[in-house]
């Protein structure tokens, strides 16, 4: 499929200090949209100027949320080249995410050749400080310009690109979580597992309640029980209990099926770590933490890629780990996935793809 390319005349100025890029606020000169229609397909693909769509108010993104998005990076290395990092992960799961939402399946070879063709051009957005990277978000939305719950017949396929800082400042500093026992996230049979807007915005009301007691994210637990671990609201979570790395399994559809997660766990493996993938209640780590077993809690995730767990707040219960500072396997993991990304290190894995 031919990727058309219909180029700005006039090019933003780029950002100047890459140490204070903000998350998601600057956008590079292009970005890719590539349209569906029923009885056509995907077609036409093409790369232009970013700037804003116009899409009818009746459309039905707006109306019932049929919508799904993907996050990853572009990293440049020592030697000035960019490469990416799983991303075909990326469009498989961007597909599970379209099955679930009633979307018609993505063409994962073409969207990898328009993702690295898009990078390519945008390659001098690509910052050279150390710790930031090229943020990438893919996203389809139904369009639709007419009202009725059933699924759409046309949609919209874009990348856009947003230069970012580095996630960590000064060092991988802890986060404090907070465990949510009122509201949940999503339920068995639900949208969990795919990376769609609604599960998102289920989040606002526990994210805003826990900032509010000074912890910065918000660890789900299941729909029915409220008793089993399942995610926070921008990761996965891992503990290290006794020396192995214990993590929810995914086997109620019910958890986001992260590609740090699974990355950092084949990384645990190759390493002769213990990993452990099953269903996990919370009294079951409280009650790890009270014996002295609990020694880590980490998320992993695209933006931070890891990110150690200093305090953990469970209703009245407070759980310090590792006395606020990162574990031994979490810097390991988190040394051996950015080293792999930005090319310090050796890509045992197979994981790379170079953008020319």
């Amino acid at each position: 499929m031919e990727i058309k390319k219909h180029l700005a005349t006039t090019l933003k100025e780029k950002p100047q200090d890459e140490n204070n890029l903000s998350f998601g606020h600057i956008f590079t000169d292009h970005m890719l949209v590539m349209p569906y229609d029923k009885g056509q397909g995907w077609h036409d693909p093409e790369i232009i100027p970013f700037g804003d769509i116009t899409i009818s108010p009746a459309a039905q993104c707006l109306h019932y949320g049929q919508t799904v998005f993907e996050g990853l990076k572009a990293y440049r290395r020592a030697d000035g080249g960019v490469q990416l990092f799983r991303p075909e992960e990326n469009f498989r799961r961007m597909n599970r995410s379209h099955e679930r939402m009633v979307i018609p399946q993505l063409p994962e070879d073409v969207c990898l050749e328009c993702l690295k063709e898009l990078v390519s051009v945008e390659k001098d957005w690509v910052p050279h400080t150390d710790g930031a990277s090229l943020y990438i978000r893919p996203f389809t939305f139904a369009t639709d310009a007419h009202l009725g719950v059933h699924p759409g017949k046309h949609y919209l396929f874009m990348i856009i690109l947003s230069p970012s800082g580095p996630y960590y400042t000064s060092g991988l500093d802890p986060v404090n979580i907070y465990v949510e026992n009122q509201y949940v996230r999503t339920v068995r049979g639900g949208t969990g597992y795919a990376k769609t807007g609604g599960n998102y915005a289920a989040s606002l009301h526990s994210q805003d309640d826990a900032e509010k007691q000074g912890y910065s994210q918000v660890l789900w637990l299941d729909g029915v029980e409220q008793k089993y671990i399942e995610e926070v609201g921008a990761m996965n979570i891992c503990f290290v209990i006794d020396g192995e790395v214990v993590t929810p399994s995914l086997e109620t559809g019910s958890i986001l099926s992260g590609i740090t997660r699974k990355s950092a766990l084949e990384v645990c493996k190759k390493k002769g770590i213990s990993v452990v993938e099953r269903r996990i209640t919370m009294q079951e780590i409280a009650d790890a933490y009270d014996a002295g077993k609990l020694t880590e809690v980490f998320g992993t995730g695209t933006a931070a890629v890891i990110s150690p767990v200093g305090h953990l707040k469970w209703g009245e219960k407070v759980m310090i780990i590792n006395n606020n500072k990162i574990g031994p396997i979490s810097q390991m993991i988190y040394d051996t996935l950015t080293g792999i990304q930005w090319g310090k290190i050796l890509d045992e894995f197979g994981w790379i793809v170079p953008v020319e």
